[in-house]
């Protein structure tokens, strides 16, 4: 994987350049992706900043986070880090609201995630860093897993051409801590601890399987239909996320 890390590590840091900031701010939840994100980020020489944003975070989670954003401050003297506790001002949020949130755990886990973004773009702007995204090519043009204008809200998209395997692989290459490379992946939204698997009914190498398949149906055993219909029930639903905003296009002779 030295190749793919050296490609991304280039455009990370001609995207910069290009784009006149001085680096990349990260958010760090203690998952893979991020992990990985990070680390390419650190290598481009650039300012990064790391935030750890945790809202009523499991120990699990918090405790792999620091211990990643540790390592990466010994290991690159250009990397920094924050720790942003947003608890106290979700749960004013939830407070403001004129409904029971809490009632939706759906919409309450994506309000976590558009929180982190604005955080985000609030440290990167003020210090003319771009914002990293952390997603792969499974969950952004897959099946969607993402909150939309929240972990989708990002700059540029280093890993969103890796699938999950050659995530994992890439963060066995550049070194990424073993916490994190055996910890089951999760999206850290619900507070709960359940694992990405648990949302989704598939593991990221059935979701690959059936996001590349274009075989015949009727030769697949019980479980490959079933994976095919998960991923492309999420795809469909999602793909609101993954297509461009609809315009309303209006004709001339309509505004004349």
């Amino acid at each position: 994987m030295e190749k793919v890390k050296s490609h991304i590590v280039s455009w990370l840091k001609a995207y910069s350049e290009k784009s006149n900031t001085d680096g990349f701010v990260v958010g760090v939840s203690g998952g893979i992706d991020s992990a990985v994100t990070s680390i390419l980020c650190a290598e481009t020489s650039k300012k990064v900043v790391l935030l750890n944003m945790p809202i009523r975070q499991g120990e699990n989670e918090y405790a792999l986070a620091e211990a990643h954003i540790a390592n990466l401050k010994n290991r690159y003297s250009n990397v920094s880090s924050h720790e942003l506790n947003l608890s106290s001002v979700f749960t004013s949020f939830e407070s403001a609201m004129p409904f029971d949130i809490e009632s939706n755990g759906l919409s309450l886990a994506n309000s976590r995630a558009r929180l982190r973004m604005m955080t985000l773009y609030a440290v990167g702007q003020a210090n003319n860093l771009l914002v990293a995204g952390t997603g792969n090519k499974v969950e952004d043009f897959g099946i969607g897993f993402y909150t939309k204008y929240g972990d989708g809200g990002v700059d540029l998209s280093p890993i969103a051409d890796l699938n999950k395997t050659e995530v994992f692989a890439l963060a066995q290459s550049i070194g990424v801590i073993e916490g994190i490379q055996n910890a089951a992946p999760t999206d850290g939204l619900w507070g709960d601890g359940r694992r990405d698997e648990d949302q989704i009914g598939a593991t990221y190498s059935e979701l690959e399987w059936a996001m590349d398949f274009d075989g015949n149906e009727a030769s697949l055993d019980q479980r490959q239909k079933k994976v095919l219909s998960i991923y492309r029930g999420f795809n469909s639903a999602n793909r609101h996320k993954m297509e461009p905003i609809p315009v309303c296009q209006i004709s001339e002779d309509l505004k004349q």
